[in-house]
């Protein structure tokens, strides 16, 4: 076994000959930690977890997963690993509990050992009172708690969670990041999860890789990622702009980084609190009005923005990402 859970190297997909969904990512992931992949829709999570999974092979590059081969050893992997869909997988004419024991059947475990991993998992995610109802009267949440369950049901070293939350409320979302958080710590379970989500993989995840376009851009602790921005962001918007007033700003003491985007200013300070005063004055002392002023302390959304150029928030998915987000919702919130 590899001391690493997950290494790729140089992993590529390239659908129809010219679109890259994953461009030469380098990854390594370490046993027992929960690992976040943060992005937009479209941006290549989904395509990266069904290479790592044996779904799609890739177009180059190579992939261990729990020290097997995703391409040579793809069987060997899957036995290694449990995986939790973007979208809903339960049979709705089946009940809870015969959902997971067919699960357990798909791998070959034992009938006696099944159901007793079932009913434990079902004590889990909270479900024993409703294990025997069919689960087309199941809410959202409890379908994405169902889904959570089948992908445990081999105790896998390795739990892939592709979107685990979407569509769900706040509450059921917070309760699924605790049963998240319950099995690394009683299980010492590995998990990869993708998300869009910036609370949520501030919350969950020890480390996570910021991708865009398919490239990994930066990978590190959401504290760490969020010291990295070196102090608050201050936004300035002007009136006009007819000058360009970033000589000016960069000059004023704690001030370490000027992005100037049209009218507006995207100030890197230290100790936002008692700098931002300063460039006001500046500003004014130039004749040039200020429409609108803002601080921001760090967020994930400040370090996506800062590595591309665009916020999180603002990311448009695909039209076949979009797709398959609302027929996910529309489900959940059946």
């Amino acid at each position: 076994m590899s001391e690493k859970i997950v290494e790729a190297r140089g992993l590529t997909k390239i659908f129809n000959r010219r679109v890259k969904a994953v461009d030469n990512v380098d990854l390594e992931i370490e046993q027992g930690e929960i690992f976040g992949l943060l992005g937009p829709n479209g941006a290549g999570k989904s395509t990266m977890i069904n290479m790592l999974t044996t779904i799609l092979k890739p177009t180059s590059g190579t992939a261990k997963v729990c020290g097997y081969d995703i391409v040579k050893e793809a069987a060997e992997v899957r036995r290694s690993i449990g995986v939790v869909h973007q979208e809903y997988t339960a049979d709705e004419d089946l009940t809870g509990l015969e959902n997971i024991l067919l699960c357990a059947s798909l791998y070959g475990i034992p009938s006696s050992v099944a159901k007793q991993r079932a009913w434990e998992l079902l004590e889990l995610v909270e479900l024993k009172d409703a294990a025997k109802r069919k689960v087309e009267t199941y809410s959202g949440g409890m379908r994405r708690r169902l889904e959570l369950a089948c992908g445990l049901i081999s105790r896998p070293t390795l739990l892939f969670l592709d979107e685990p939350t979407l569509g769900l409320d706040v509450q059921t979302r917070v309760a699924v990041w605790n049963y998240i958080g319950r099995l690394k710590e009683e299980y010492d379970m590995t998990i990869f999860m993708t998300t869009h989500y910036l609370e949520e993989a501030d919350a969950i995840c020890d480390r996570i890789a910021i991708i865009d376009h398919g490239r990994i851009l930066k990978v590190g602790a959401p504290s760490e990622l969020k010291a990295g921005l070196g102090g608050d962001i201050v936004e300035i918007e002007v009136d006009r702009d007819t000058v360009d007033l970033t000589p000016v700003i960069i000059e004023i003491g704690g001030v370490k980084e000027v992005k100037k985007v049209d009218k507006l200013y995207r100030i890197k300070v230290e100790r936002g609190e008692e700098v931002a005063p300063a460039i006001i004055d500046a500003i004014r002392r130039r004749g040039v009005a200020i429409s609108k002023l803002s601080m921001i302390k760090p967020t994930l959304d400040e370090v996506y923005l800062e590595y591309t150029g665009r916020s999180l928030r603002e990311e448009q998915a695909s039209e076949e990402e979009m797709i398959s987000l609302r027929r996910t919702l529309h489900r959940a919130r059946r």
